[in-house]
């Protein structure tokens, strides 16, 4: 089978063997097709040209898919050695919508593409090995070292995806067509739309664990609705039936748009789609490497701002209740067409997962009973913003693919693209974007005077995100003084008569600690933590001054809480305190010159607490104090008993947690003082503590 028709494995079924051998092409044509990808860049410094100032350059992108796959192997412990730790940690966390990072040119010095292919060949070699001799049984299901393989290989052709759209917006004269990303020959006049009829009935969504294809953590769960009839445009919206909505001058026009959408138009200063350009010759559209004449009968690609602004304009047009629609409905008109889902269609039935063009086609070229792409050619835009479904669970190796997106301000797109492949292809996939960015996108409206609901937990309803919100801000209990706060206090104390300029708090969490860091002088404080369902807690706090979390009293019985920063009296420095997402045994350079880092809770919890203590010296102006807490509570789910600094026997002796310290740290660093103990409790029910005893100590830097 080509590079062009690969289709997502089945898990759960077929010859173990057979199966190695199915994923392994699956493998080796996902990484070929993302190469393929960068092909299309004209020269070596195109990789360096930022397309959208809110993302990287190309060259991280390159990078990233490759690193992915070894810090995801990393975490699920299937391997144990790093390839290139700097490129691991240089092409970890990219700036988009769903990461925190920023974007100060100084902290990245990009390798050379000709060195990341070197790195991603060494990638490669490894991932074919590994496929080649690691243990198989069959079914493959989340919790199989098997299924972190897939999701790298998952994960790669989603940036198929992102980087294209990034490429397509680079200079003409950086990019060139390429005989494997050729674009579709037809076009001509747009098709007249109309408003077909869609029975109402029930939609059930989400997917069981024993589902048999490879998903992404929002898939899981439950939702049923009982969807009421409604009509929807036989095709998606083309860019003729767009141009009416442009002629009119509705973009300058702010009756026509939300309040967000208005605010989008006047920063961008926008008056027509994104990839159109007017020539003196008329208008013309930009592919992704080619400029060709507008094809009038080609889906409109915009982003949602501009979809819900034409739905109202559309609606005032014509009398009638237009909008776009949501997921819900386009499940109901997806379902009652009967599609064939990816990988059981003998050929796809749209132009979608590269099996016609690398590019849109006209919206009358793919019927399914009385509609036309219903999926393929362009993602449509909904009116639901992604929400977890009942049942929803993190995968514990990819935190932050879905989480950071429930908050209301991140739509589902449906259907997918002609690039779409794997998951992106299947009817299940879940993917949601930012309302202003750009996807290869468009949409269909509907009408319909049903409400639409959205389904918006301000709450934090994650378990232990709420544990830890309510042990970072919520009452004192049996006595025992707010931990965060203590460490912090104790940082103070021990940097009396020192210069307070940068401080780094390891571990934060959900952020206390930092803030109060900052209040008690420092003049700049960065909390880290790998764990995205925490810094973006301590992040929102930050940005927003408040959280609110539903914290789980007993079984069903939820109890919904608010903090806010001014009731600690945090408010007023709370710009002083920035976060990021980081793994702590593999930090940028970028994070470096502190005169404290504070480890609270940290070392027990990492993979390789040796590493991590071997190099934090490197981060610390000389003269910075180091200040660990710790139970010691070494657990092989989280650290190799090799990597344990205590809680094992030698030549007959215990080795306890402060010895492991000491052997480390001593070479570069003095114990200031004598180990103190650190109560903590953090609550976990109504009626269930837990209450630990954290041994705290100072190292100064030498």
């Amino acid at each position: 089978m080509s590079l062009k028709q690969t289709r997502t494995t089945i898990l759960n079924s077929g010859d173990p063997e057979a199966k190695r051998r199915e994923l392994l092409d699956y493998f080796h044509a996902t990484f070929s097709i993302d190469e393929k990808l960068y092909e299309t860049l004209r020269h070596d410094a195109t990789f360096y040209l930022r397309a959208d100032r809110l993302r990287h350059p190309l060259i991280f992108y390159y990078g990233h898919t490759a690193t992915f796959f070894i810090n995801k192997l990393i975490i699920a412990k299937v391997i144990d050695q790093r390839i290139n730790p700097a490129y691991e940690s240089m092409f970890a966390v990219g700036v988009d919508e769903m990461s925190w990072d920023d974007l100060n040119e100084a902290h990245y010095d990009w390798p050379t593409p000709q060195a990341v292919k070197a790195y991603r060949d060494t990638v490669r070699d490894l991932l074919d090995r590994l496929i080649r001799t690691l243990p198989l049984t069959l079914p493959i299901s989340w919790d199989s070292p098997w299924w972190v393989i897939m999701m790298g290989i998952e994960h790669e052709r989603i940036h198929l995806e992102t980087s294209s759209v990034l490429i397509r917006q680079l200079p003409i004269d950086q990019v060139q067509q390429l005989p494997f990303w050729d674009i579709c020959p037809e076009a001509g006049e747009a098709p007249v739309n109309q408003l077909l009829e869609v029975t109402g009935g029930r939609v059930r969504l989400g997917k069981t664990k024993e589902h048999p294809l490879y998903g992404w953590d929002n898939e899981y769960g439950a939702h049923e609705a009982e969807v009421a009839p409604f009509k929807a445009a036989r095709h998606l919206v083309s860019n003729g039936e767009f141009l009416a909505f442009v002629e009119a001058g509705c973009y300058c026009d702010r009756q026509w748009w939300s309040e967000e959408g208005w605010n989008w138009r006047e920063f961008r200063q926008v008056e027509h789609p994104l990839f159109w350009i007017k020539s003196t010759d008329g208008w013309r559209l930009r592919t992704m490497a080619s400029e060709i004449a507008l094809p009038w009968n080609w889906p409109v690609e915009v982003n949602y701002l501009e979809a819900k602004a034409f739905c109202t304009w559309q609606a005032a047009q014509s009398g009638s209740p237009l909008r776009l629609p949501t997921e819900d409905e386009w499940h109901r008109l997806h379902d009652s067409c009967n599609l064939p889902d990816q990988p059981y269609w003998q050929q796809a039935p749209g132009n979608i997962n590269l099996e016609y063009w690398a590019s849109s086609c006209p919206v009358d070229r793919f019927k399914t009973g009385d509609f036309f792409d219903v999926t393929g050619n362009v993602w449509q835009w909904t009116e639901t913003p992604i929400y977890p479904f009942h049942g929803f669970e993190v995968h514990p190796c990819y935190d932050d693919f879905s989480t950071p997106t429930f908050d209301t301000h991140h739509n589902l797109i449906k259907g997918g693209s002609w690039i779409s492949t794997g998951n992106e292809a299947t009817r299940d996939a879940r993917y949601a974007f930012r309302r202003h960015f750009f996807q290869h996108a468009g949409f269909r409206y509907v009408e319909s005077t049903a409400p639409v609901v959205i389904h918006d937990d301000p709450y934090e309803s994650d378990a232990l995100a709420a544990q830890y919100c309510n042990a970072h801000y919520g009452p004192e209990q049996f006595g025992v003084a707010n931990f965060q706060k203590a460490c912090a206090d104790i940082c103070l104390e021990a940097m009396a008569g020192r210069s307070m300029g940068h401080a780094l708090d390891l571990g934060c969490a959900v952020g206390r600690s930092s803030f109060e860091l900052a209040k008690g002088g420092f003049m700049q404080v960065t909390g880290l933590d790998f764990s995205t369902r925490f810094f973006r807690l301590a992040a929102r706090m930050q940005e927003e001054g408040h959280l609110r979390y539903a914290f789980p009293e007993e079984g069903d019985i939820t109890s919904f809480h608010e903090v806010r920063l001014a009731d600690f009296g945090l408010n007023e420095i709370k710009e002083r305190v920035q976060f990021y997402q980081a793994d702590a045994c593999n930090l940028p350079e970028k994070f470096s010159g502190y005169d404290l880092v504070l480890a609270a809770n940290l070392i027990d919890r990492l993979y390789s607490p040796r590493r991590f203590l071997s190099t934090i010296h490197q981060r610390l102006k000389p003269g910075g104090l180091l200040i660990i807490t710790s139970p010691y509570t070494w657990q092989e789910e989280y650290t190799k008993k090799e990597e344990w600094l205590g809680g094992y026997r030698e030549a007959g002796e215990p080795v306890w947690g402060l010895d492991g310290l000491k052997a480390v740290l001593s070479e570069r660093f003095r114990l200031v003082g004598e180990p103190r103990d650190l109560p903590f409790v953090i609550q976990e029910t109504r009626h269930k503590f837990q209450h630990t005893i954290a041994e705290l100590t100072v190292w100064e830097l030498r």
